[in-house]
């Protein structure tokens, strides 16, 4: 089975095998000199808004979540493969989905990236 439940292997990040995706995506956040850690969570964890000290890259390997950006009241979904930038203080609150997830975490130096952002996968 492919990410998300889908049959035999497709084109692009969605036709990847979880493995196989993880090891690519931790590969692309390396050659950006980036230490990546992993982490996930269970269907429907909660994280209450707050806020880091620090500029965090999260990527998506399996499964999804939900952040929500307090000062502006975005919502912004991330599925496997996709990217989240969240500049130091940034206060964000999170919903994991209904099949659980699991991340790829790095942090940069407060000040390294200008604005939250959601990239898709593909696209970064």
């Amino acid at each position: 089975m492919g990410v998300g439940g889908q049959g035999p292997r497709g084109g692009g990040l969605q036709g990847k095998l979880h493995g196989e995706l993880r090891g690519e995506l931790e590969a692309r956040l390396r050659a950006e000199g980036l230490d990546p850690g992993g982490w996930g969570n269970g269907p429907g964890d909660r994280y209450p808004a707050h806020a880091h000290g620090y500029d965090k890259v999260i990527v998506v390997t399996s499964g999804s979540i939900r952040f929500g950006l307090s000062a502006t009241a975005a919502v912004l979904e991330l599925d496997a493969g996709d990217r989240l930038e969240l500049p130091a203080g940034t206060e964000h609150d999170a919903l994991v989905g209904p099949s659980g997830v699991d991340c790829l975490e790095a942090h940069r130096p407060a000040g390294s990236l200008a604005t939250p952002r959601r990239i898709p996968a593909g696209e970064w």
